[in-house]
């Protein structure tokens, strides 16, 4: 009696043991949701953080109330304390010169307003169709294109959405859907899997591309909902990630591409080219290794999209090619970017 008294009292201290360990674990990885709620949104902070100078607080406040800061931890960590000039840290500092308006550089670069069919959808290009799947971003970098867009005017609800899906049923020369944003991966994967749910059923529709940022700073983003119905789809599928700099992929970034390739996705990377961020062949040619090590294949190398508030990100276009003409030197064709430029009206990107 004693014995089996001694055992359960054993039985039941493991069992209590593994539930507080699993209850330390789930404390010390917090969910994706947590990790983007708990993101440092206010540039006090953000300087503190990072033991930043006070000299550098009043412009940060001033780019601030002009599109708000909004850094995760997973992304703010790989950010070396006390250096101004890193290059991760550039993306997503505001500056005074963000108030700066200079010739040429306007709200909607683009001229997304031109080609809005329907509520939520953009229609630019032939045979591709552009989602805002969600208005919400898990880090506003300093040099977005759509720091300006009305995500308020373009953020359908489900019975919006069927006007946009009505505009893809009935043209038959659409084959792929892009989900962007905001970034699409923003929206709970209830939602995502709905929308997906509906554009598969469109018999023409043959493609799946993602536009996200999400994995790269937030990697805990790529968990098992996301992956259940990614894999589930008929649908081929891209997702293609926007990195800037080779030290944006530490290893939970490579375990997150490890498992949207698992789940059947092609990955392809983006990039702008920044001035002080990565205008540099050393810092492009190893980016490009770095995404290859992921499993990532380097896609387009965009100059900078004219947006009010990031002219002191601008590169030259003719510096642009020069930098790339010298990278050829240093790569193998397969990880070189395309250099182009997005000119509204033009029915593709431009090659520069």
């Amino acid at each position: 009696m004693i014995t089996r008294r001694r055992a359960f009292l054993q039985e039941n201290i493991i069992i209590a043991a593994s539930e507080t360990q699993s209850h330390r674990d789930s404390l010390a990885q917090p969910t994706w949701q947590q990790q983007l709620s708990h993101a440092i949104r206010d540039p006090q902070t953000l300087c503190e953080r990072l033991g930043l100078s006070h000299d550098w607080l009043a412009g940060a406040q001033a780019g601030h109330a002009l599109f708000d800061v909004c850094v995760p931890e997973a992304y703010l960590n790989r950010i070396p304390y006390g250096d101004i000039n890193d290059p991760l840290l550039r993306q997503v500092l505001p500056l005074g010169e963000e108030a700066l308006t200079p010739h040429g550089y306007v709200v909607d670069p683009l001229e997304e307003a031109e080609h809005r069919p329907a509520k939520g959808l953009i229609h630019k290009y032939a045979g591709r169709v552009l989602l805002i799947a969600s208005p919400n971003c898990a880090i506003n970098c300093r040099y977005c294109f759509r720091r300006h867009f009305p995500y308020s005017d373009n953020s359908p609800s489900r019975a919006q959405w069927q006007e946009a899906l009505d505009y893809l049923r009935a043209d038959t020369t659409i084959h792929e859907a892009i989900l962007s944003g905001g970034d699409p991966l923003a929206a709970s994967d209830r939602q995502l899997a709905w929308l997906v749910e509906q554009l598969e059923s469109i018999p023409h529709l043959k493609r799946l591309r993602i536009h996200t940022r999400l994995p790269v700073v937030i990697p805990d983003r790529v968990d098992d909902a996301l992956l259940d119905w990614l894999s589930a789809t008929r649908l081929q599928k891209v997702v293609v990630l926007h990195i800037n700099h080779a030290n944006e992929i530490d290893q939970a970034v490579i375990d997150a591409c490890a498992r949207l390739k698992q789940a059947g996705a092609t990955l392809l990377n983006q990039s702008v080219l920044l001035c002080n961020v990565n205008d540099s062949v050393t810092t492009l040619a190893a980016l490009s290794e770095r995404l290859f090590e992921a499993g990532i294949l380097p896609y387009y190398l965009h100059v900078l999209d004219p947006v009010q508030g990031a002219a002191h990100f601008d590169v030259t276009d003719n510096e642009a090619r020069k930098l790339v003409a010298q990278l050829l030197a240093h790569l193998p064709g397969f990880l070189m970017p395309r250099l182009v430029r997005e000119i509204p009206g033009k029915e593709s990107k431009t090659p520069l």
